[in-house]
């Protein structure tokens, strides 16, 4: 089982950006009114932030790790490790973690690398560069998370497209002996990988004229080949009868327990599944913070947007015991079990395609 902890490395800081243009559900005219109105209660999104033309994954990630590094004060010659999760990457090659790692005016003697994943993805990430760091004695590193949905979710697919949103982030990590360890519980089922696809595009179906049209796939479900297409009964079905037993399988391993932790922070889902897992294991709404309702279901972004966004006063000034719980594409899912010391959380940055220049928000 890939159940394991990885000691001696410490969040220093995270940091998120979102696009300035923002949509509402409410003005989703693809659905009668009456639809809507059940859309929003049952997924929990009233709005969300969509790039723009131009605008991309790396755009808003390398401006949350331009905030980041600057409130740190770190030296970017210090830095020796990059690592960027998305599965909206700049270009199918070269990978986006060398561009940045140029664009952030890194070192050359900087190691990057780009991981494809979504849902899962900002834990999975923190596996890796945590464990990277942990077993070269590599000082300070930099977590880049983010996704854009615009391009892949079609308008007229009301499964999709009120779901979605966009953001970049940045998590700056860095040695510190004696530092309590993070504990992780990572799984995969790649017999779902239908569950969440793009089905042309990639090697296996190259693109082609014909992957560009769009079809019907059900009652308000139009998309082409190119674009997401989701089982949301699937994804459902499968966030429920896995991710409980992971957490609880989690801290039984390591004999932890859930209410030593101030906030349980999930994958930013949909409400629907994010409150049915809460109640499976008996959390106080008040310890379950949600981001979505303002932006949407930001891949493997949303767990530290969550953090930037509801919790961040919290973990600037006082130690916290996270829970950290994400599932999604793949399917992959996992629990990691993560304390913070006070740590460096700026405010939210939103980005003007035009001028990519951040602001506050």
């Amino acid at each position: 089982m890939a159940i394991f902890e990885i000691p001696d490395v410490r969040i220093a800081g995270v940091a998120a950006c979102v696009p300035k243009k923002s949509l509402s559900n409410h003005d989703y005219t693809w659905i009668t009114q009456k639809e809507r109105d059940q859309l929003i209660q049952m997924i929990g999104v009233e709005n969300h932030r969509v790039a723009e033309a131009g605008q991309t994954t790396s755009d808003l990630c390398f401006q949350a790790a331009e905030q980041l590094l600057a409130e740190l004060g770190w030296e970017r010659s210090d830095l020796s490790l990059l690592v960027f999760v998305s599965q909206s990457r700049d270009y199918l090659i070269p990978s986006t973690s060398a561009i940045l790692q140029d664009r952030l005016k890194l070192p050359k003697t900087c190691m990057a690398i780009d991981i494809n994943l979504g849902c899962s993805g900002y834990i999975y990430g923190l596996s890796v560069i945590s464990s990277l760091m942990n077993t070269t004695g590599i000082q300070k590193g930099l977590l880049l998370v983010g996704d854009l949905s615009n391009i892949t979710s079609a308008y007229r697919d009301k499964s999709t497209y009120p779901l979605f949103g966009d953001a970049g982030t940045a998590t700056a990590l860095e040695i510190k002996p004696g530092y309590a360890p993070m504990q992780f519980n990572l799984q995969t089922d790649g017999s779902g990988h239908e569950a969440i696809i793009i089905r042309d595009g990639g090697v296996r179906n190259l693109a082609s004229r014909s992957s560009f049209a769009i079809k019907k796939y059900g009652d308000g479900i139009y998309h082409s080949r190119v674009q997401i297409a989701l089982n949301g009964i699937e994804v459902f079905n499968f966030s429920l009868r896995e991710v409980v037993p992971n957490i609880k399988t989690t801290l039984k391993h390591f004999s932890r327990h859930l209410d030593e932790f101030d906030y349980l922070l999930f994958h930013q889902a949909n409400r629907l599944i994010n409150e049915t897992l809460r109640k499976m294991l008996k959390v106080d709404a008040a310890k379950v913070p949600y981001s979505l309702r303002d932006f949407g279901n930001t891949s493997s972004a949303s767990i530290p947007l969550t953090m930037v966004t509801q919790i961040g006063k919290s973990l600037r000034e006082q130690p916290r015991k996270l829970l950290l719980s994400a599932f999604g594409i793949g399917l992959s899912w996992g629990t990691a079990l993560v304390d913070t010391d006070g740590i460096v959380v700026p405010e939210l940055t939103e980005q003007d395609a035009s001028s990519k220049q951040p602001q506050k928000v």
